[in-house]
């Protein structure tokens, strides 16, 4: 189905007001698998090492809100930091798509 100009110029709209939020609640979600990855007594290149990555710079990228975490590979991220699989995810929900989180869990955090 072909998009018409005005549901294009719509969604470029949305775009540019969702994308500073966007990147605001990334960097919020970073500051804080941060604070777990410091709770857990590890550097980047230790978490890298235990989710098999090459390079650190992917924790990095994630903890400085250019990135997220991968949902494929949440469970693992969860265990290599001591934590419950499904309410990490729950948690980084709330971060990664705030509607979605919403609609399923109310507003109460």
């Amino acid at each position: 189905m072909k998009r018409g100009k005005y549901q294009e110029a719509f969604a470029e709209k949305l775009q540019r007001k969702v994308a500073p939020e966007a990147r605001q609640l990334r960097k919020q979600a970073g500051d804080w698998l941060k604070q777990r990855r410091a709770d857990a007594g590890l550097s980047q290149v230790d978490l890298a090492a235990r989710l098999g990555l090459k390079y650190y710079t992917f924790i990095s990228q994630v903890e400085n809100g250019f990135s997220r975490v991968p949902t494929e590979t949440m469970a693992a991220w969860a265990t290599a930091l001591g934590l419950e699989p499904a309410a990490f995810a729950k948690h980084l929900l709330l971060y990664y798509e705030p509607e979605l989180y919403r609609l399923l869990f109310g507003t109460e955090k």
